[in-house]
């Protein structure tokens, strides 16, 4: 770990991290994209091929209902159990989550709401690289089975004997998923946002992935819509004298399981920061030492991080100051590992310092709202006159008159 100091320019890297763009992927990404819009399947058949290392045929894309039933007896006896207790926790969450459309009624007779609508069809892109991501199939499935998406596409890219993580297609088995596609990458993404033969065209795509992902989905964000664009995962915990170090220790130590992870310790004590210092290696994070928890705070919300522990001793006075955060776990035996596997709310988070203008996956984001305007003779007369004067500004008398129009009858 690096000792950094309130005042360090080190600091600026650290709040610019997700300013960086890789030129090279943007244009690899680019031509993937065209590919698949082009050539669909063979495209996909391609480059599944060429980064996979696995050769398909067409019928292959689509995982079958056999490969389905068989995953069942490569898991171990009991996860179908404990997933059981995970699927409730999380339904628990969103459950309250869930908006209304509404209306509201003046006196002479406008009515003005809002009406809620699922989306139709949402694809799900679940990793399977360096670690298979089976959380993250419940973690997006069901907030979107909550809001009533009426279909659901998974795709996962395929191991090197060509299959799909079994406990990966058990979950999206149990959850109800209506089709699972063995494809990954950039290309998998440009197949749900253009549609192939195969794959079908979806209107929204979540779930994290590597660098190439995100991009994809940047790339075709507007042809689709997408959740957020993640990237690799942070962790930043504030600390004081009165925390426990090995707690501290043992949650930095998880969060450098992630390759490019970002793990990050800020506290105002001088000898917790040597403490947790000596026992870790490693080089992928910082300790920012400060005068007091305030600038503690303030450090955190700069960084606006995917995670945040506040493991103080009365971590909801900390939090009120809190404005910038992706989760956030309060007290000694929160770990971010309960966020990430069990606790409810989503694991799919902002990173990069995005805290600061999105929000973890929720029933929100498979929702869309269409405004209800209903205006009656009454009403619609009463607001000519402001209408006139906006119209006038901006020069289109149409507008007015098409206001005008239901009152020409009764003059004539």
């Amino acid at each position: 770990m690096k000792i950094i100091r309130f005042t360090s320019k080190k600091l600026e890297k650290i709040y610019n991290r997700g300013l960086c763009k890789q030129r090279r992927v943007e244009e690899s990404v680019k031509k993937i994209i065209e590919d698949v819009r082009t050539l669909g399947d063979e495209a996909l058949i391609k480059y599944t091929k060429k980064f996979d290392g696995v050769k398909l045929s067409l019928r292959q894309l689509k995982v079958s209902e056999i490969e389905i039933s068989g995953a069942y007896q490569n898991i171990s006896p009991n996860f179908v159990s404990s997933l059981k207790v995970i699927i409730e926790n999380v339904n628990r969450f969103y459950r309250k989550a869930i908006r209304k459309s509404w209306r509201i009624k003046d006196s002479d007779g406008t009515i003005l709401g809002e009406n809620y609508s699922p989306l139709e069809k949402v694809g799900i892109y679940i990793p399977a690289g360096t670690a298979p991501l089976v959380s993250t199939v419940y973690m997006t499935v069901l907030p979107a089975k909550l809001a009533g998406v009426k279909k659901i596409i998974l795709i996962s890219p395929p191991d090197k004997c060509g299959l799909v993580n079994p406990h990966i297609l058990v979950v999206a088995d149990l959850l109800k998923v209506d089709e699972i596609y063995r494809v990954g990458g950039a290309q998998g993404i440009a197949a749900l946002a253009y549609g192939t033969k195969t794959v079908p065209r979806v209107d929204k795509i979540v779930g994290p992935g590597n660098i190439y992902v995100s991009e994809a989905k940047r790339q075709v964000f507007g042809v689709v819509d997408i959740d957020m664009i993640a990237g690799p995962t942070e962790l930043v915990i504030i600390a004081n004298r009165y925390s426990d170090p090995k707690f501290i220790v043992a949650d930095l130590r998880a969060q450098a399981e992630h390759a490019k992870g970002l793990a990050i310790l800020i506290t105002n004590s001088k000898s917790l920061a040597k403490e947790v210092n000596s026992q870790l290696d490693g080089n992928n994070g910082y300790i920012i030492l400060t005068k007091n928890l305030a600038q503690a705070v303030e450090i955190a919300n700069k960084i606006a991080p995917e995670h945040l522990e506040i493991l103080v001793q009365n971590p909801r006075r900390i939090m009120k100051g809190i404005r910038n955060a992706g989760a956030i776990f309060l007290g000694p035996y929160s770990p971010t590992a309960v966020g990430d596997y069990v606790a409810g709310p989503s694991h799919v988070l902002p990173t990069q310092g995005t805290a600061r203008f999105f929000s973890g996956l929720s029933v929100f984001d498979f929702t869309k709202s269409s405004h209800i305007i209903s205006y009656t003779k009454k009403s619609l007369e009463k607001i000519k006159e402001p209408l006139e004067k906006i119209a006038a500004i901006e020069g289109l008398s149409k507008h007015l008159d098409s206001v005008k129009a239901r009152f020409m009858q009764e003059k004539e």
